[in-house]
């Protein structure tokens, strides 16, 4: 239901919806109970796209089930991405986890099929 959630609460936009990994690519790294994800724009012309709608509220949102109390964004417009932080959301870390992916490797691709509204046809 949070993945329903975050996907409702996207930024109001003209155009249609895409999932997030049609335009952008996701790296996954842990350390503790707290997970980082990198998302990198394929194409520099997505990356406001991106700014305007992964948010820290609909990143919360779509990993709430999991516990995630809170979201950091760095942005990187350099590198037409950002760096999400997430805490709380690997429920007890590598080593305290009963889940089967402690390291969150995974988590990237729950991030890649949040959708995102665009305007661009060729997507």
């Amino acid at each position: 239901m949070a993945h329903a959630e975050a996907n409702a609460t996207a930024s109001p936009a003209k155009g249609h919806a895409v999932p997030l990994h049609r335009l952008a690519h996701a790296r996954a790294g842990d350390k503790g109970d707290r997970l980082n994800l990198a998302l990198f724009a394929f194409e520099p012309r997505h990356y406001d796209t991106l700014v305007a709608q992964v948010t820290e509220e609909r990143v919360l949102a779509l990993f709430a089930h999991r516990g995630a109390s809170r979201v950091r964004r760095y942005l990187m417009p350099g590198l037409a991405g950002m760096n999400l932080v997430i805490d709380d959301v690997l429920q007890g870390g590598v080593n305290g986890a009963l889940n089967l992916d402690g390291h969150g490797k995974t988590l990237s691709y729950l991030l890649l099929g949040m959708s995102v509204t665009t305007e661009d046809d060729s997507l």
